[in-house]
Protein backbone atom coordinates (compact mmCIF):
# COMPACT_ATOMS: atom_id res chain seq x y z
CA UNK A 1 0.00 0.00 0.00
CA UNK A 2 1.87 3.45 -1.35
CA UNK A 3 0.55 5.46 1.95
CA UNK A 4 2.03 8.58 0.18
CA UNK A 5 -0.08 8.48 -2.63
CA UNK A 6 -3.14 7.98 -0.66
CA UNK A 7 -2.07 10.96 0.98
CA UNK A 8 -1.83 13.14 -2.39
CA UNK A 9 -4.85 12.34 -3.42
CA UNK A 10 -6.78 12.95 -0.43
CA UNK A 11 -5.54 16.20 -0.01
CA UNK A 12 -6.25 16.56 -3.81
CA UNK A 13 -9.91 16.28 -3.65
CA UNK A 14 -9.35 17.97 -0.17
CA UNK A 15 -8.04 21.24 -2.30
CA UNK A 16 -10.64 20.36 -5.34
CA UNK A 17 -13.21 21.39 -2.78
CA UNK A 18 -11.65 24.36 -1.15
CA UNK A 19 -11.46 22.44 2.27
CA UNK A 20 -8.49 23.28 5.07
CA UNK A 21 -7.09 20.12 6.49
CA UNK A 22 -9.19 21.30 9.70
CA UNK A 23 -12.47 21.12 8.20
CA UNK A 24 -11.82 17.84 6.33
CA UNK A 25 -10.50 16.45 9.83
CA UNK A 26 -14.03 17.73 11.94
CA UNK A 27 -15.99 16.33 8.73
CA UNK A 28 -14.72 12.90 9.70
CA UNK A 29 -13.92 13.15 13.23
CA UNK A 30 -10.05 12.42 13.40
CA UNK A 31 -7.81 15.16 15.08
CA UNK A 32 -6.03 17.94 12.85
CA UNK A 33 -2.69 16.02 13.66
CA UNK A 34 -3.94 12.61 12.17
CA UNK A 35 -5.08 14.75 9.05
CA UNK A 36 -2.01 16.06 8.43
CA UNK A 37 -0.13 12.56 8.81
CA UNK A 38 -2.58 10.81 6.64
CA UNK A 39 -2.07 13.16 3.64
CA UNK A 40 1.71 13.12 3.92
CA UNK A 41 1.42 9.46 3.93
CA UNK A 42 3.33 9.00 7.33
CA UNK A 43 -0.03 7.59 8.71
CA UNK A 44 -2.23 4.53 7.53
CA UNK A 45 -6.29 4.73 8.32
CA UNK A 46 -8.61 2.38 9.64
CA UNK A 47 -11.69 1.36 7.12
CA UNK A 48 -14.26 3.39 9.18
CA UNK A 49 -12.06 6.48 8.63
CA UNK A 50 -11.45 5.50 4.39
CA UNK A 51 -14.97 5.53 4.28
CA UNK A 52 -16.08 8.74 5.85
CA UNK A 53 -12.75 10.30 3.66
CA UNK A 54 -14.60 8.84 0.72
CA UNK A 55 -17.71 9.78 1.74
CA UNK A 56 -17.06 13.29 2.39
CA UNK A 57 -14.89 13.65 -0.50
CA UNK A 58 -17.17 12.42 -2.56
CA UNK A 59 -14.89 10.14 -4.44
CA UNK A 60 -14.87 6.20 -4.79
CA UNK A 61 -12.28 3.84 -2.37
CA UNK A 62 -10.90 2.39 -5.71
CA UNK A 63 -10.13 6.17 -6.82
CA UNK A 64 -8.66 6.89 -3.55
CA UNK A 65 -6.98 3.32 -3.90
CA UNK A 66 -5.79 3.42 -7.59
CA UNK A 67 -2.26 2.89 -7.14
CA UNK A 68 -2.43 -0.05 -4.77
CA UNK A 69 -5.35 -1.80 -6.77
CA UNK A 70 -4.31 -3.56 -9.98
CA UNK A 71 -5.86 -1.94 -13.25
CA UNK A 72 -8.77 -3.32 -14.78
CA UNK A 73 -11.02 -2.17 -17.35
CA UNK A 74 -13.71 -0.87 -14.18
CA UNK A 75 -11.01 0.69 -12.23
CA UNK A 76 -9.85 2.85 -15.28
CA UNK A 77 -13.61 3.84 -16.23
CA UNK A 78 -14.23 4.77 -11.99
CA UNK A 79 -10.74 6.76 -12.80
CA UNK A 80 -12.02 8.24 -15.76
CA UNK A 81 -15.63 8.86 -14.17
CA UNK A 82 -14.19 10.81 -11.66
CA UNK A 83 -12.29 13.09 -13.57
CA UNK A 84 -15.35 14.05 -16.02
CA UNK A 85 -18.10 13.82 -13.11
CA UNK A 86 -17.57 17.39 -11.62
CA UNK A 87 -17.71 19.04 -15.28
CA UNK A 88 -20.00 20.55 -17.08
CA UNK A 89 -21.77 19.18 -19.68
CA UNK A 90 -20.12 21.24 -22.45
CA UNK A 91 -16.47 20.09 -21.73
CA UNK A 92 -17.55 16.21 -21.00
CA UNK A 93 -19.19 16.61 -24.70
CA UNK A 94 -15.21 18.32 -25.53
CA UNK A 95 -13.82 15.43 -23.81
CA UNK A 96 -15.32 12.94 -25.37
CA UNK A 97 -14.70 14.40 -29.21
CA UNK A 98 -11.08 14.71 -28.29
CA UNK A 99 -10.93 10.57 -26.61
CA UNK A 100 -12.29 9.82 -30.10
CA UNK A 101 -9.96 11.76 -32.00
CA UNK A 102 -7.25 10.37 -29.87
CA UNK A 103 -8.78 6.67 -30.86
CA UNK A 104 -8.84 7.52 -34.31
CA UNK A 105 -5.40 8.84 -34.61
CA UNK A 106 -4.18 5.64 -32.39
CA UNK A 107 -5.77 3.58 -35.35
CA UNK A 108 -4.51 5.05 -38.22
CA UNK A 109 -0.85 4.46 -36.32
CA UNK A 110 -1.16 0.33 -36.07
Amino acid sequence: MDYKKLGERIREERLRLNLTQAQLAENTGISDTYMGAIERGERSLTLDTLVRLVNRLGVTVDYLLKDSVADSDANIMEEFKQVIDQQPIKRKRLAINILRSVFAYLEDED
